[in-house]
């Protein structure tokens, strides 16, 4: 189980980055369509004031279940070790353990 305090600064990167999702966006739209160089550089000023977690990039994947970040499944939103015990226990529709 992830710490609790890790937990909550992800989920407070998330909300940031709904935020200012559109804010953010519509400033690299405008940079991209300008050809003026001193233009690129002020809107690059506006975009780096922007907070940093509001940025997308700074978001980690964590299981639901656990909050652990590694070994994570996108298809499921699951870890590893919690992927495994719930195919084990036939949780997962479709999951079955292979074996040659």
């Amino acid at each position: 189980m992830a710490k609790k305090s890790m937990i909550e600064r992800e989920e407070k990167r998330r909300k940031l980055t709904n935020k200012y999702r559109s804010k953010r966006e519509e400033i690299k739209s405008k940079r991209k369509e300008t050809n003026n160089f001193d233009e690129q550089i002020k809107l690059q000023g506006k975009l780096q004031k922007l907070p940093r977690n509001s940025a997308p990039c700074r978001q980690r994947n964590r299981c639901w279940k656990t909050g652990r970040s590694r070994g994570f499944y996108r298809n499921f939103g699951l870890s590893r070790h919690v992927l495994r015990e719930m195919s084990h226990e036939c949780l997962l529709p479709g999951i079955k353990k292979s074996s040659w």
